[in-house]
């Protein structure tokens, strides 16, 4: 604004110095008397007459008369000349005003001041008459100074000339004032030099400002989601979406949201009423969203690439196995061919022409003395770390996951608190998985022939639970007065499930009834804890066809005859007082296994197979009798101080039975054949064994024993 008015200043400047020069021309000639003036000039007349004034001023110094007088302002801010000097009046010559160029109009060649500029009229002698013109003058004088706007308004207005006829002068000059104000003022809005150009002039540059923040404000908060403050995507968890009342957020940041604050879930922005069911996804081309699809295809490649890898893995791992067993059947088979050729060749040699029957008989005692020679046994196949910080208890093995389950406490117990299993993958033979589920030690592992993959597990916590293991999680909890010991599932019936408590009694389950036991059996003599539970299934046997529940304890064991699924009648076993650690049956040929610990009148520890039996029901009045009769007795070390799991089961060659039992003695696993009663193997261990297992892989038979820290497998070759 300030350089717009310094201009407009100098060109008046310049406009005052070419009316001083026509005054000082004006001085220098006589005006020939009566001439009268037209009142009008032509465009060449007003050039000469500024060249002739811009060379006199050029020639003589710039004098001012000193009857020279300015008037005020007009109401458009320029100032008005005289229309006398020294005293005498002087005819003007009014010009044709303000001219405006448009850009339809043909541009003139510059004459070195601008057209546009207000310029005085060229003066010119004039014989002096009555002074209407002065008067004339004078009156619209008064008339602009009664008339001048507040200050700061500057318009250029031209100056009114005189004219015999003041009322026609004075109209013809108001309509000009009008007609040139508006030209004037279009000039000056065209270049930027007039007050109200110069006022509206910083409006547009603040609303651009203004616009460009608002602009970078929506770049920035416009493609990221306001709770977590990341760019949304437009595909994947945190894809674009929008609520009811139109907020953007990502997917899963806004169902989090709305899922912490539940009933009462609000929009984070405009807090209006909102649920997860309001949640809309947003097909938006045009929005600005991270394009993150070609990363979610690699994810689910590479996911699909790693599912397919530990599928190939299992796959590697199984034949693995498979190929090392027909390769162990390989080289056996070598090994009986070259024996055979050898034999062979010393029959041929040694008779040149034998009879049929004699050549054939070498063969036959050659194939005895192989069976004979060749004796199955176990050896050691891998040792896998259960528990570092060591705790582990019982062992059990689940046929359809192809894995052991041993108890252990919690590795992370700071975490993690109580007990639980530990998952031993047969496959790779590598732990896998740890799975919680007590609070306490975990006593007794079992699991049902109908559902294998449902865990029954006892612990010293007063509950028996139900574990999924395809979910790893628990299903089923039930409560009991006293810390249980023992647990097992009923072979009749899957729905019953059995829990030896520490008070001697043994509390019946239904898994269909979740609230509490439907049935007690009560003990007959001592309280001791139940350390042992096995369930002999109903069998058409002749020696012992019934079945039932065979509890074990310190002081004896006694069936209990499952006659209905409410009632049961208990057979006290002939067993010795006391001493009694752990009893296990095998049911196909209804023989068990009774463990004792050593005493005074036997030092070692023994493991007596006995034969379960019932007497025929003679008459009426007596009901058949369940007993037991040994059969065979194995002798171990001299030490049993930890309750010691053994096992009796068929041998895997599919004659006979082996008996299995720990000796913390020599820290070892011995075996027996149960018909002969011979030491066959003594499997070494770096701790006391504390339970054993055999089991089936793959057509391939192994046995498991478990220390406090370790697995121990071993393969029958």
């Amino acid at each position: 604004m300030v350089v717009s008015h310094v201009t407009l200043c100098s060109y008046w400047e310049l406009g005052q110095l070419l009316l001083m020069m026509e005054a000082m021309e004006m001085d220098s000639t006589s005006a020939p008397p009566g001439g009268n003036d037209s009142g009008s000039s032509t465009e060449v007349e007003d050039d000469e007459d500024d060249s002739s004034a811009a060379q006199q001023a050029v020639q003589s110094p710039l004098r001012l008369p000193a009857t020279w007088a300015f008037s005020q302002r007009t109401v458009d801010g320029a100032y008005a000349v005289p229309s006398t000097i020294q005293g005498a009046p002087i005819r003007r010559s009014r010009r044709q005003g303000l001219r405006v160029h448009y850009p339809s109009q043909t541009a003139a060649p510059s004459r070195g001041f601008p057209d546009f500029l207000l310029r005085a009229p060229a003066a010119s002698t004039a014989q002096p008459e009555s002074g209407s013109t002065t008067d004339a003058s004078e009156s619209e004088g008064e008339e602009e100074r009664e008339e001048r706007p507040a200050a700061g308004m500057e318009v250029p207005v031209p100056i009114p000339s005189a004219s015999p006829f003041p009322n026609a002068s004075t109209q013809q000059s108001h309509q000009e004032e009008a007609r040139d104000t508006s030209r004037t003022e279009a000039v000056l809005a065209a270049e930027g030099g007039g007050t109200g150009s110069h006022n509206e002039e910083p409006k547009p540059a603040v609303a651009a400002q203004s616009s460009d923040l608002t602009s970078n404000s929506g770049d920035t908060e416009g493609d990221t989601c306001t709770i977590c403050f990341e760019a949304w995507t437009t595909a994947g968890e945190h894809r674009l979406s929008a609520l009811r009342c139109g907020h953007l957020f990502g997917k899963t940041c806004i169902q989090r949201w709305l899922k912490a604050q539940g009933s009462a879930g609000k929009c984070p922005q405009c807090n209006k009423k909102a649920k997860p069911s309001d949640i809309v996804l947003l097909y938006a081309p045009k929005v600005r969203a991270l394009d993150n699809s070609e990363q979610e295809r690699l994810k689910r490649s590479l996911e699909l690439e790693q599912s397919l890898r530990r599928k190939a893995e299992l796959e590697s791992a199984e034949y693995k196995l498979k190929f090392q067993a027909v390769t162990s059947k390989y080289g056996q088979a070598q090994q009986e061919l070259q024996e055979l050729k050898a034999l062979m060749a010393q029959t041929g040699r040694s008779s040149a022409s034998p009879s049929c029957s004699s050549s054939f008989s070498p063969l036959l005692s050659l194939s005895q003395r192989l069976e004979g020679s060749r004796t199955s046994q176990y050896s050691f196949s891998k040792a896998v770390l259960v528990s570092q910080a060591g705790g582990c208890r019982v062992l059990s093995y689940c046929e359809p996951l192809c894995c052991l389950l041993a108890s252990q406490p919690s590795p992370h117990s700071t975490l993690v608190p109580g007990c639980g299993v530990k998952k031993v993958s047969l496959v790779n033979m590598k732990a896998s998985q740890y799975v919680p589920i007590h609070s306490k030690q975990i006593r007794g592992l079992s699991f049902s022939r109908e559902n294998n993959s449902l865990l029954l597990s006892a612990a010293l916590d007063n509950t028996i639970k139900l574990t999924s293991l395809l979910t790893n999680t628990v299903v089923q909890t039930y409560k009991t007065d006293k810390p249980v010991w023992s647990c097992c599932w009923s072979l009749d019936n899957s729905n019953y499930v059995y829990a030896g408590l520490s008070n001697g009694s043994v509390l019946v389950y239904d898994t269909r009834d979740t609230s509490t036991h439907v049935h007690e059996l009560e003990p007959l003599r001592s309280r001791c804890p139940v350390a042992s539970l096995c369930y002999v299934p109903r069998a058409a046997s002749s020696s012992f066809p019934c079945g039932g529940l065979i509890a074990g304890s310190l002081e004896g064991a006694c069936f209990w005859e499952q006659m209905n699924e409410t009632t049961y009648t208990p057979h006290m076993l002939p067993l010795e007082s006391g001493g009694c650690t752990d009893i296990q049956v095998e049911t196909e040929s209804r023989h068990c296994l009774v463990t004792y610990r050593p005493g005074r009148s036997h030092p070692t520890l023994r493991c007596v197979l006995m034969a379960l039996t019932r007497t025929p029901q003679q008459d009426s009045s007596q009901l058949p009798s369940c007993s037991c009769s040994p059969v065979q007795t194995f002798n171990a070390g001299s030490s049993c101080k930890l309750l010691t799991k053994n096992t009796v089961f068929r041998n895997p060659d599919g004659h006979g039975m082996l008996v299995c039992a720990g000796d913390e003695a020599s820290k070892s696993t011995l075996v027996w054949d149960a018909g002969s009663g011979t030491l066959l193997q003594q499997l070494p261990a770096d701790l006391a064994v504390l339970d054993i297992s055999p089991f089936s892989v793959n057509g391939e038979n192994y046995l498991a024993s478990l220390t406090e820290k370790m697995l121990k497998l071993y393969k029958w070759n």
